[in-house]
């Protein structure tokens, strides 16, 4: 378990590293050294350059840097007639007029595409996870969140929920299925309200901008671990969520390059009819997976 850990912890720092905004830097044009030909006397004194971090765009909130270079791609492209190859495109146009954010339907649209990716890794490569609304769910709490602190916060709800039942468990106090999950969501209410109040203490920096929406996303995933550890086993469970976090972590790095996003929202007729055919392409597949040739290629071999 902690191997996996440390190679899901690993892959998220390096995928972090590739994808996190850097820091941009503001020089005052001053602070570079000047040659006059006149000595002067008393030098005037140079001010400081002081850094100024950008901070991540969050494409889950309306803001300037989501949703305004959005609208400005839709300003800028030409369309012809509505009928028959840009309705959605005048709709959006209509939508993002009334009021609706652009980087929302980008999401939206983006779905579909994740729920394709998702569903391929199951029936080509493998990788089960927790269904498909789940994954899908999560790489949107790491859009929100980072990939670091959403994996950190679901890490802490799966003690929390974990500590919980087995606290049940030694205490032999027996409850039926609802109530027991409605006192393990007790203690991941608990938990996170102590976390936030530790968050002044730490200067707000790591937790001050966590909603109830990832924490309710974080605590369906704890509570699939929990029925999978009940019913099977720690080892399935354990698997099942690196496999779920795996997807999620796709899905988040499909979300937020800007290409795909850009392409989502100019060829909206394009996107959602290739993903249609993808779905129903990908249907009709019945071979091996990746995973069951790479198990089984010793017998292949012979």
């Amino acid at each position: 378990m902690l191997k996996k850990i440390g190679l899901l912890f690993a892959a998220v720092l390096t995928i972090n590293s590739l994808f996190a905004v850097k820091p941009q830097f503001v020089h005052a044009a001053s602070a570079l050294p000047t040659i006059s030909s006149s000595p002067s006397p008393i030098p005037s004194p140079q001010p400081t350059s002081v850094p100024t971090p950008v901070l991540r765009a969050d494409l889950t909130q309306k803001s300037e840097e989501t949703s305004g270079h959005l609208e400005r791609l839709l300003e800028e492209q030409v369309l012809g007639p509505v009928w028959p190859v840009n309705p959605l495109k005048y709709a959006i146009r209509a939508s993002i007029a009334s009021g609706v954010p652009a980087n929302t339907i980008v999401l939206l649209l983006l779905l579909p595409v994740i729920a394709f990716v998702i569903a391929a890794s199951r029936h080509i490569v493998g990788l089960r996870g927790f269904g498909i609304f789940l994954p899908a769910a999560l790489s949107v709490v790491f859009v929100a969140l980072g990939p670091i602190i959403g994996i950190g916060l679901f890490l802490l709800i799966v003690l929390l929920s974990t500590t919980t039942r087995l606290a049940l468990r030694k205490f032999k106090i027996q409850l039926q299925y609802l109530p027991r999950m409605a006192l393990i969501l007790w203690s991941v209410v608990v938990g996170v309200l102590g976390m936030l109040f530790l968050s002044p203490f730490l200067g707000g920096f790591v937790f001050g901008n966590i909603s109830i929406f990832p924490v309710l996303i974080l605590a369906l995933l704890a509570e699939d671990f929990t029925k999978t550890q009940i019913g099977k086993s720690a080892k399935t469970a354990i698997n099942l969520t690196t496999e779920t976090l795996i997807l999620a972590l796709m899905s988040y790095i499909l979300l937020t390059l800007k290409t795909i996003q850009e392409f989502a929202l100019l060829n909206p007729e394009v996107l959602l009819l290739l993903t249609a055919a993808g779905d129903v392409l990908l249907g009709r597949y019945i071979g091996l997976r990746l995973r069951e040739l790479w198990r089984f290629r010793k017998l292949f071999k012979n």
